[in-house]
């Protein structure tokens, strides 16, 4: 193969990588709507409760795409109020709520429900209700940025089911307080399916039991868990399992994979401990100990489901078969074991408040792949990869979306977040202070949810350095900042050029022979040179571009 239609294939897959990725998590708009804002936002008929348990218990009709069940939602008080809001998406209805036996009258408004409570809700108890329901939920299309229910079947006929949601949210097939602010510290998942079929969804399988011709695997969850996390997958599943000794122990790795597939996984999946090791020495001890650690094959690409990673990468290297970075390394690991996996430390040990700050899950578990080859291949590996990613780079709109309307900002969010993290580790000049500084964010931060602010003040106090110009212009504008400069005689001058009010950050070049750091501000700034036009170069780990003049 010639090496210009080599060239023509990697950008044909890399756009249609970059137009999955451009498609979103939720649909684009700029124009909102009181759904909008009903999801999006912590309604006062959300802030009055806080979550404590669910048992989500789901009964699945695979020939006729069909679920039922309930959910029992324990809450505590935190305000007196009589009305609260639990979302289900149409066409999935309610049919029934109740609380101490009592039955609940429901204004629903879309996608929202408003429940008014009978019994008096006092400050501090915990009470919890139950939200009966059912219905065809909606089917994924292009799961699983287009997610919902994937009801697919194996190579040998046997039903091959699963969940993903991220985006649309849970509340697209069961009722829950569907916002990331408040994390439920715990739940049980039953699901009942044909006995013929096994479910494999969060957490630890505590039992199992079967009712004529149907089985309910129970699992439990015993970390706080996002709602896009949960998960149900179904299928002719088989078990191989392995005990990892990590930093905080044994640690249970468990893979479930389709029959025909197991002796290919037990060699491709030794991808998931070197994960393991990498990802523990950069980020800190694997965050759910407590609920294990799965790998679950599925009919779709795979999603960072809590302790339940889905697969479905077709047991390839990279990306489908494909490197995204277009250098080589990317077909060292399989992506989705790798990116997904490193969900576990940023969206699902710390999880954003609202997904205008999905940048903080994406752009650090992008930047995760370049650390697990700086773990296993070495820091030039790390940087060729991260580096390569830029050409997916569109800067169409910020990283940060509109607050508190369930939207996120630019799909830039992967391959630009992690070259913003890797240009910061340039800034900090010390690898271990930047390893101490990510491993500190997941223990700082363990098990809650944050805001972009957050994230900001505490790597600019770890590190020592004021960010905020650094953050405002790579996670607030779509601008890149320029270098530009000029010889003049035996002078070079240069200073910063498309940037935000004052961004001072500094640079290093190649002057000549010389290696060396700018600090360069708007205002131009002169250099005395030994020599006429010296040899100028940005060392290409900063994301900035030069312009000489």
């Amino acid at each position: 193969m010639t090496n210009r239609l080599l060239a023509i294939l990697a950008i044909v897959l890399f756009s249609s990588i970059a137009t999955l990725q451009a498609q979103g998590l939720l649909s684009e708009k700029t124009n909102f709507t009181k759904q909008d804002t009903l999801r999006g936002s912590i309604t006062p008929e959300r802030a009055w409760w806080d979550l404590t348990y669910y048992h989500l218990e789901v009964k699945v009709d695979p020939d006729n795409k069909f679920i039922s069940g309930k959910n029992t939602i324990q809450y505590k008080v935190l305000e007196h109020n009589t009305v609260m809001q639990i979302d289900l998406q149409p066409p999935m209805m309610i049919t029934k709520i109740t609380q101490n036996g009592k039955a609940l009258q429901v204004k629903d408004e879309g996608n929202a429900h408003f429940i008014t409570l009978i019994d008096k809700q006092n400050i501090g108890e915990i009470n919890s209700l139950e939200v009966s329901f059912e219905g065809h939920p909606k089917e994924a299309i292009n799961a699983p940025w287009d997610g919902g229910f994937s009801w697919k079947k194996d190579p040998n006929g046997n039903h091959f089911i699963a969940t993903s949601n991220q985006g649309l949210g849970a509340s697209v097939w069961w009722p829950c307080k569907d916002h990331m602010y408040d994390e439920v510290d715990s739940m049980l998942i039953s699901v009942n399916v044909p006995k013929d079929l096994m479910d494999v969804s969060n957490g630890r399988l505590r039992n199992v039991e079967q009712f004529g011709d149907t089985k309910t695997y129970h699992w439990i969850v015993k970390s706080p868990i996002n709602n896009y996390g949960v998960n149900i997958n179904i299928g002719d599943y088989v078990n191989f399992s392995e005990k990892y000794d990590g930093e905080n122990g044994i640690l249970d790795m468990d893979y479930y994979v389709l029959r025909d597939n197991l002796e290919k996984a037990k060699q491709h999946f030794k991808d998931a401990p070197k994960m393991m090791k990498a990802f523990e020495h950069w980020f800190g001890p694997y965050p759910f100990y407590k609920d294990s650690f799965k790998l679950v094959e599925v009919p779709y690409l795979g999603m960072e489901h809590q302790s339940s990673i889905t697969y479905g990468n077709k047991y390839l290297k990279g990306y489908l078969g494909q490197d995204r970075s277009n250098t080589g390394w990317g077909l060292m690991f399989d992506y989705i074991i790798i990116h997904e996996a490193g969900h576990e430390w940023f969206a699902n040990n710390i999880t954003v408040k609202d997904v205008a700050d999905l940048w903080i899950h994406e752009g650090f578990t992008c930047y995760s792949e370049s650390l697990f080859l700086d773990y296993h291949y070495g820091k030039k590996a790390a940087s060729e990869y991260v580096i390569g990613l830029r050409r997916g780079i569109s800067n169409d709109k910020p990283l940060i979306g509109p607050y508190h309307v369930n939207k996120e900002g630019s799909s830039d969010m992967y391959d630009k977040g992690a070259n913003l993290l890797h240009t910061l580790r340039q800034l900090i000049e010390d690898d271990e202070k930047w390893r101490q500084i990510l491993r500190g964010l997941n223990r700082t931060f363990y098990h809650q949810t944050v805001t972009t602010q957050e994230i900001e003040n505490y790597i600019s106090e770890q590190s020592g350095i004021d960010l905020t110009e650094f953050f405002n212009q790579y996670l607030r504008t779509t601008k890149v900042p320029t270098l530009e400069y000029k010889f003049e005689n035996k002078a070079l001058k240069y200073r910063w050029s498309n940037i935000v009010d004052k961004f001072d950050m500094p640079v290093v070049v190649k002057l000549g022979e010389k290696t060396q750091w700018l600090f360069p501000k708007a205002e131009w700034k002169t250099m005395l040179l030994e020599t006429e036009n010296a040899s100028f170069e940005v060392d290409p780990n900063f994301y900035v571009e030069s312009k000489k003049l």
